[in-house]
């Protein structure tokens, strides 16, 4: 195996409405989906999809969407082996609900996903060790992420943390055992209670957690590309223009790919370079899984 993904899956409920309700109104959308999703799950499938050969360790519930969930992950090549069952919960769930700026808004229902425990971890060892890179994020409980960050360095396995969504207890002290840490710009916000409307203030912000010790802070700005800050060095990488149609799930399609291409040659920069174009392909389309391009779509993406 090349990637470890441990992590959530949930199932996407889509709503796309031009006019949000208010407290108490009832108003028609024009459209609804209903996909595979999770952070997780979606960062595992962008990957597979670039060809990488993913594993993943995450929970279903003990219902109709569990069968699904799985067979989806499997008909994009991850591997399942340690997707277990929590019996008696219900699987994660996500109501996303897009607007006609094409920007999203999330809430997630964690349901088996918060049962996955260091106990998985170990039920998933002999796979994990064969693995080079591990990518995590906080759709799980805490104390699992420690576990498999502490699991990774003891077997030489690089760990990309994505800190989302963003809790403001996170240990910076795991954090900074990450070779790779990578929140959003909402997510920078909570983490440092700094301001980052800005590029100044995203650097500001950055230069505070990298003086607490981490190695690597790439930070996705959306439609403002990326920053990775290592060190005294700072290093951007600007967006991919297109006409966005739903943004749900770019911040997962950049991880996957970036995991992807990182193991593949190890140049940071380029990673970035080619998940920026990845996220950007990504929001083209509809939905999060669905939207992500196979390698051969990518390249056609890449070469209009």
């Amino acid at each position: 195996m090349d990637i470890a993904v441990i992590g959530s899956n949930m199932v996407d409920l889509i709503t796309y409405t031009n006019t949000m309700p208010k407290a108490g109104e009832t108003l028609e959308a024009p459209d609804f989906a209903l996909g595979c999703g999770g952070k997780g799950a979606n960062q595992a499938v962008a990957a597979a999809k670039l060809g990488a050969a993913v594993m993943m360790v995450s929970k279903v519930g003990e219902d109709l969407f569990a069968e699904n969930t799985v067979k989806n992950l499997q008909q994009f090549g991850v591997n399942t082996d340690n997707v277990t069952v929590a019996a008696g919960t219900s699987s994660g769930v996500a109501p996303i609900f897009v607007d006609d700026q094409s920007q999203n808004r999330i809430l997630i229902i964690k349901g088996a996903n918060a049962h996955l425990a260091p106990a998985d971890i170990d039920a998933a060892a002999e796979a994990l060790k064969r693995c080079r890179l591990m990518v995590l994020q906080l759709e799980i409980p805490l104390p699992t992420v420690y576990y498999a960050i502490d699991f990774a360095r003891q077997h030489g396995i690089q760990v990309i943390l994505n800190p989302a969504p963003a809790v403001a207890g996170l240990d910076i002290q795991y954090a900074c055992q990450c070779d790779y840490f990578m929140p959003n710009e909402t997510e920078l916000e909570i983490l440092t209670g700094l301001p980052v409307a800005t590029d100044e203030e995203v650097i500001r912000a950055g230069q505070m957690l990298l003086g607490r010790g981490l190695k690597n802070l790439i930070i996705t700005l959306g439609s403002r590309g990326s920053v990775w800050m290592h060190g005294d060095e700072v290093h951007r990488v600007g967006p991919t223009p297109v006409s966005a149609v739903d943004t749900s799930g770019a911040g997962d399609a950049f991880i996957g790919c970036f995991a992807h291409f990182l193991i593949q040659h190890g140049d940071v920069a380029k990673a970035m370079e080619s998940a920026s174009a990845y996220a950007a392909c990504s929001v083209t389309g509809r939905g999060t899984q669905l939207s992500y391009p196979d390698a051969d779509t990518f390249h056609r993406f890449l070469t209009r």
